[in-house]
């Protein structure tokens, strides 16, 4: 299952996992969260775990670092490290190994790093514990370490600090830091989800490189299938805290045994095929609780094959072909799920724009002293562009290219510097309470994070009809009740989650929250802001397949700023790009992505991992 081992590379594994058991204490009882997990992994080899939130990944990892949440310990079975097992050895001896022999990347580079700290002080601080006596070998050592990671001026990189380096660049600084002692295991936690897309085929390159140099075995932990196939040796893809598939990862994502991969597989949207409708997974991963109590397959609750014999007990792992198994007595009948039908076409748009922005302008001056003017930021410059009624049009490009701070001046959260927003015929550039009206009535804006969007104080009936509190009317309780029922309908949520708070609810049903809010005035315009980044692809679906229909029953447009091209392909009929403040190429979508012109937009499409799971990536095997 693993291949030939390199020359040189010792033949002891790196890590093996024997029937790992981790539990939780909930309310008196103990519930396994990881169940009788096994795996072996080879030095020099990548094993990835992928799976939704929630199936377990993370808890691999943090069970390796020992940092186990409170209340969460290993239970059974055990954890070897080259032979030594990590459960039973002395505590000192493994802190000893940790940063030496086993390094970590972890997930949120931007808070990883110590903001106090510069980053020769943290390099300075871990070769210090490595045992590395001179400073100017400390020193030597981190400048080599930085520029193996590809990483300009390292010198210079040293005196500064995390808040002046970007996403990306925190990110190599953590990745030459595990690096650093050359370790023989190193686990690696979502290190690209946070970056912006182009910056994840030289992050996931270089962890290759100094893999293959280093010799050094990894765990790669995402939810990205695509990622997984590119990247990864061997995946076991886990649910509710099992492997319920594993194998080689071209094999296992290219001709997946068991229902929930395959499941995963079809609810993302495809970059390069026909336009289908994603395949919706109902419900979502049960509970410990929940699972506490639930027989047979844990998966059977969502599963599209589930049968009688399925809910009786839980299916053994079954091998269907070499190195490959997974736990379905169906393996054989995974090609009878399928989604296969055309998504709904939305209203034909108008002819004439909705909402037309012209030669829009934002400038920001910073650094602003007594005797000094300071320097402007052009974080928006000379944009135009109009969206029609019922048009979905996207607007991608980096993280600082000036997106969002569109979205703000559209709504009315920041004023532009120069040029014009019009509305229907009606200028809302100059704020005035009349502009301010228009936008609370027709323009609506869907944050990025529910969970910072959302009053954690406010139940959910208030929180969808709060745009009811505005103007000079204030609804009664009974209208407001009325259009809570409403707005749950449509976006596919019971009416008893009326009196629940935002943290009773699950990422998936506040950011439903957060579009019904939205819709309640039923507005013509709505501006949703990376509302599907970052959450599991089955979430994902969900929200995109809403969308879709609304449109159709609703009639409203929408500005979709992504960074996910995927998504945009998907859902959106047209596309601008921008870069640096400006719109650098703007077309239908089907012609954009068939024919880039402009460089970034050829960046950024090539930066996406191919559909197929046997294809080559050539950003990934560049030099």
């Amino acid at each position: 299952m693993y291949g030939l081992l390199k020359p040189g590379i010792s033949t002891v594994l790196a890590l093996e996992a024997r029937n790992l058991t981790i539990s939780a204490r909930i309310g008196g009882t103990t519930v396994p969260a990881i169940r009788d997990l096994s795996f072996k992994l080879a030095p020099g080899k990548i094993l990835g775990l992928v799976g939704e939130s929630g199936a377990g990944k993370t808890m691999v990892g943090r069970a390796i670092a020992q940092l186990l949440p409170a209340g969460f310990a290993v239970t059974a079975g055990a954890l070897l490290f080259e032979g030594e097992d990590l459960l039973t050895m002395p505590p000192a001896r493994r802190r000893a190994l940790l940063g030496r022999a086993i390094a970590f990347v972890p997930q949120a580079p931007m808070t990883a790093l110590n903001p106090v700290l510069s980053i020769g002080a943290q390099f300075d601080e871990h070769l210090a514990r490595l045992g590395l006596k001179s400073r100017k070998a400390r020193r030597d050592h981190a400048i080599a370490m930085l520029t193996a990671a590809r990483l300009p001026h390292a010198a210079d990189l040293l005196a500064q600090h995390p808040h002046q380096l970007s996403g990306g660049m925190c990110q190599r600084v953590l990745i030459a830091l595990a690096f650093a002692g050359n370790p023989r295991l190193i686990v690696a936690d979502e290190p690209t989800t946070a970056l912006d897309v182009t910056m994840h085929p030289p992050i996931l390159r270089l962890i290759a490189e100094m893999q293959r140099q280093h010799g050094t075995a990894v765990i790669f932990i995402t939810h990205d299938l695509r990622l997984a196939a590119q990247l990864c040796d061997d995946v076991i893809v886990m649910y509710a805290g099992r492997a319920v598939e594993s194998g080689p990862a071209r094999t296992v994502l290219a001709t997946p045994a068991h229902p929930y991969t395959r499941c995963l597989q079809l609810a993302g949207p495809a970059m390069s095929a026909e336009r289908r409708a994603l395949y919706v997974l109902p419900d979502q991963m049960p509970s410990l609780l929940q699972l506490q109590r639930l027989a047979g397959c844990h998966f059977g609750p969502r599963c599209p094959l589930v049968t009688a014999e399925c809910r009786r007990e839980a299916p053994p792992q079954v091998a269907v072909a070499t190195d490959h198994t997974a736990a379905c007595i169906h393996a054989d009948a995974i090609s009878r799920i399928s989604s296969t039908q055309r998504p709904p076409d939305g209203p034909e748009p108008s002819e004439r724009p909705l909402l037309r922005v012209e030669n829009l302008s934002k400038h920001y001056v910073v650094s602003r002293r007594l005797f000094n003017q300071g320097r402007t930021i052009d974080a928006v410059k000379d944009v135009t562009f109009g969206i029609a009624a019922n048009e979905f049009v996207a607007l991608v490009g980096e993280s600082g290219s000036g997106k969002s701070t569109i979205a703000k001046l559209l709504v009315g959260l920041e004023r532009p510097s120069s040029g014009q927003i019009v509305f229907d015929g009606q200028n809302l550039t100059a704020p005035s309470r009349r502009s301010r009206a228009i936008r609370a009535e027709r323009l609506q804006i869907i944050f990025q994070d529910p969970q910072s969007a959302l009053n954690p104080r406010r139940r959910v009936a208030s929180i969808v009809t709060q745009a009811m509190e505005a103007g000079s009317r204030h609804a009664s309780a009974d209208e407001r009740l009325k259009r809570t029922k409403e707005l749950l309908a449509e976006v596919g949520m019971p009416a008893d989650l009326a009196a629940r708070l935002p943290g009773q609810l699950s990422g998936g049903q506040r950011q439903r929250i957060n579009i019904a809010r939205a819709l309640c005035r039923v507005p013509k315009v709505l501006i949703a802001d990376e509302i599907v980044s970052g959450l599991d692809v089955s979430i994902q679906a969900q929200l995109l397949n809403l969308l879709a229909r609304l449109r159709t029953e609703l009639g409203f447009a929408m500005l979709f700023i992504s960074h996910d091209l995927s998504v945009v392909r998907h859902l959106c009929s047209r596309v601008m790009v921008m870069y640096r403040g400006e719109i650098v190429e703007h077309g239908p979508v089907e012609q954009v992505f068939a024919e880039p012109q402009h460089p970034h937009t050829q960046a950024l499409l090539s930066s996406v991992p191919p559909d197929e799971p046997g294809a080559t990536w050539p950003l990934l095997q560049a030099n």
